[in-house]
């Protein structure tokens, strides 16, 4: 059961969006369930809001995620956690220390590539307790025309971090599916890039 925790420094780096759209697609494959761990709850308000019942089950994971992990061992293929934005927080380490793979989503800004150092750190400490820890960097609401986007690949690559080659684009399709409890695979023509963002982030995250 791969654990993939979805980890940041700063809010506003599109963690929870990232994380639904993410395991909503894991879900059409096999099942998944999100571990909310972020004490905003951003995820759980998500489910809140869909009208599906086939939306990807969300859970409570604020108190204890290592708890939360072991509960549901067995049951799902795939389990990704939303952690909260820092590093410092207390269910971060608790993720960090029992997953497989931790995701950084990063915006092309140079607010969030500073905060990326610290994550840096965070993951170098857990992996003294986690060695099979794997961490890879997305770039998150690109915008290609942008001379800092543009500079985005040369930035990180000054990083310990790999990054992911898909990155994931600025689009009105994973605001306004976030806001109606859905995600950019419910889109139909309207999310189709952006849905083919995510397969392709999949793509690369399951075959590491």
């Amino acid at each position: 059961m791969p654990v993939i925790a979805l980890v940041g420094n700063k809010g506003g780096a599109g963690k929870t969006t990232l994380c639904v759209n993410l395991a909503s697609a894991l879900a059409a494959r096999a099942p998944t369930l999100i571990l909310d761990a972020d004490p905003q709850r951003s995820s759980l308000q998500w489910r809140t809001l869909s009208d599906s019942d086939d939306a990807v089950s969300v859970a409570d994971a604020v108190d204890d995620v290592a708890d939360a992990v072991n509960r549901v061992s067995g049951e799902y293929r795939y389990v990704v956690v939303d952690c909260p934005p820092s590093v410092h927080a207390a269910q971060t380490g608790e993720a960090l220390a029992i997953s497989d793979l931790a995701l950084i989503p990063v915006q092309p800004s140079p607010l969030d590539i500073w905060a990326t150092v610290h994550i840096e750190d965070k993951i170098a400490d857990a992996r003294e307790r986690n060695p099979g820890l794997q961490a890879m960097l997305v770039i998150n609401q690109l915008e290609p025309r942008t001379k800092l986007s543009q500079l985005m690949r040369q930035a990180l690559a000054e990083l310990s971090l790999p990054a992911a080659q898909t990155a994931i684009r600025r689009r009105m399709a994973y605001r306004s599916s976030v806001l109606e409890g859905r995600t950019v695979l419910d889109q139909g023509k309207r999310g189709e890039a952006a849905a083919e963002e995510i397969q392709q982030l999949i793509e690369e995250v399951v075959n590491l």
